[in-house]
């Protein structure tokens, strides 16, 4: 019994050190590796984890392929699915600035953001250039777009329509998004 009991205590702490390790361009690690790594039982460990994570202001988000959650994912979404540690609540400018991002980036990703959000979800990256570039030069704009298209915040198609990416959904709460920014309660769907 202590056999196991030591035995599953190594799979929590292996498991908490996959979601903290970043492997190749993208933090966190998909459902199907855990799987390999932890065994099948590893949806229990990661409760575990979220336990131990949450003691230190962190938690376990799940980003799935879709944008829309699941209410009851399944075996086969949750294996393509992207386990992602992230802080819990609000961040600090300080915490910000010691994580590289400066001011002006964060202004620019929550304008964008929120402007997203109240399209639907989506707007023509034209768009969304030109409501930034009222507010920041424009010849900073375009690279920093692409710096969050690149580091998965804003995604875009073919059609060079903007979404929010799969980071954007995994760290930042659209409804305290928009009430930051609107100043008022907000009701989305």
């Amino acid at each position: 019994m202590a056999e196991e009991e030591a035995e599953f205590i190594q799979k929590v702490r292996r498991a908490v050190r996959l979601l903290l390790f970043q492997r190749h361009r993208s933090p966190g690690i998909r459902g199907w590796e855990l799987r390999k790594s932890l065994g099948k039982d590893y949806v229990k460990i990661l409760e575990l984890a979220r336990r131990q994570l949450d003691e230190l202001g962190l938690e376990i988000r799940v980003v799935y392929e879709q944008a829309e959650e699941p209410a009851k994912p399944t075996e086969e979404q949750l294996e393509r699915a992207r386990f992602y540690v992230v802080a819990k609540g609000p961040i600090s400018p300080t915490e910000a600035h010691l994580s590289g991002w400066r001011v002006d980036e964060l202004a620019m990703l929550s304008v964008a953001l929120a402007y997203l959000y109240s399209k639907h979800g989506k707007a023509s990256r034209g768009e969304v250039e030109q409501l930034l570039k009222e507010k920041f030069p424009e010849w900073v704009v375009g690279m920093t777009l692409d710096r969050f298209i690149k580091r998965g915040y804003l995604s875009q198609d073919e059609q060079d329509m903007l979404y929010a990416g799969w980071k954007a959904r995994a760290e930042i709460d659209s409804r305290t998004l928009l009430q930051q920014v609107m100043g008022k309660e907000v009701g989305l769907k």
